[in-house]
């Protein structure tokens, strides 16, 4: 897609301002890096950074029993959760498939929010209403929040800087006002350090980036792109969809069969899920630290000590923490913790050892 035609954040102007290199993310024109992605990594894990993800989906799905609709379409059992809670879910089609990975904040019984990724939340939409029963109200609101992510050690004395209160629980959140105006408040992230994010009005978003902005510079604060975005969440182990979950990779083979329900009565892919995880028959998800020079992308082969393919790189990077490559990969059933591996790297084998993730360790979240 041109530039022109692309969508922008509502803090668009801030990105340019400050020299971003920026990129197509799903359709929208999403700051890449500033300062650069090891320099941003870095500020994320001692000190503090604040990401624009404001293209992220989002939707409501509410009326009377909108927690129960939600419980029999999606994954995770919303009934382990409390009202003010969030859980990370999948929404599955029937053949076990991931359509998308997402957050879903149940308000109350009868009101649940919904953070689906950018390319997929209209089809998660369209999905929930097709499904939904009458009085239940599925609602489009992708342009009606702005999503920023503050991510760090220091992001509760950030937060602090600016009136809003700090240290509810992890994956947990809160509506208040900040400026007078609707703010709600998020334990959640995808960094793996302690931090929120934040979903003010969407006119609401660049006043709050300039405060957050603000805020941080006493800590040596950074603005962070997606590319650090997605260094630090690939040191965690955590799943991209399009890369460790698709439409043809599930949650069985991406490892997060813990955010399902699996006792649940129903919910889409079901059936296909439940006989998938008995048959243990297909590829899953491994990380692959890598013990030689290079840095594995997605798509290269992975390669056992006799050289047999087994398996695929589904996300690969260098780690800035490590100062090393490190990758996400979906192999063979007979791979093994600590077995020794080679990755085709544009056609040079880059030996790697297989490891459950995270590759490293991260401090309180």
């Amino acid at each position: 897609m041109s530039a022109e035609s692309l969508k922008t954040s509502p803090v668009h102007d801030r990105h340019v301002a400050l020299g971003a290199k920026m990129a197509d993310f799903s359709g929208w024109q999403m700051p890449i890096e500033y300062a650069g992605v090891k320099a941003e990594h870095t500020a994320v894990r001692e000190r503090v950074g604040i990401f624009d993800v404001s293209h992220l989906g989002k939707a409501l799905v509410r009326g009377p029993g909108a927690r129960d609709f939600v419980n029999n379409c999606f994954t995770n059992d919303l009934g382990r959760i409390e009202p003010g809670k969030a859980q990370y879910t999948m929404c599955c089609n029937e053949s076990g498939g991931v359509v998308d990975d997402l957050i879903q904040y149940l308000k109350s019984d009868d009101e649940v929010f919904l953070i689906p990724n950018a390319a997929n939340n209209a089809e998660v939409v369209r999905m929930l209403t097709e499904a939904a029963p009458e009085g239940i109200e599925v609602i489009n609101q992708h342009t009606d929040y702005g999503v920023l992510a503050v991510q760090g050690p220091k992001s509760d004395e950030v937060l602090t800087a600016l009136g809003l209160s700090v240290g509810n629980d992890y994956m947990s959140f809160a509506e208040t006002t900040w400026e007078g105006k609707p703010l709600i408040v998020c334990r959640t992230g995808y960094t793996g350090e302690r931090g929120y994010e934040l979903l003010p009005a969407w006119d609401q978003t660049g006043a709050l980036w300039d405060a957050l902005v603000a805020a941080m510079e006493p800590f040596d604060g950074m603005a962070a792109g997606l590319g650090a975005r997605d260094t630090l969440r690939t040191e965690m182990g955590y799943a991209l969809h399009g890369n460790e979950l698709s439409t043809e990779i599930t949650p069985v083979m991406g490892r997060t069969g813990w955010a399902v329900g699996w006792k649940k009565d129903t919910f889409w892919g079901k059936d296909a899920l439940a006989a998938e995880r008995e048959a243990k028959n297909t590829r899953i998800s491994w990380g692959l630290d890598v013990t030689g020079r290079g840095i594995p992308r997605a798509g290269c082969d992975v390669k056992s000590a006799d050289g047999s393919v087994i398996g695929t790189v589904t996300s690969g990077t260098f780690s800035p923490t490590l100062g090393k490559g490190v990758a996400l990969a979906l192999l063979d059933r007979t791979a093994a913790e600590g077995d020794d591996v080679v990755i085709d790297v544009r056609g040079r084998d880059v030996t790697a050892q297989v490891k459950k993730p995270p590759f490293i360790e991260v401090g309180v979240r």
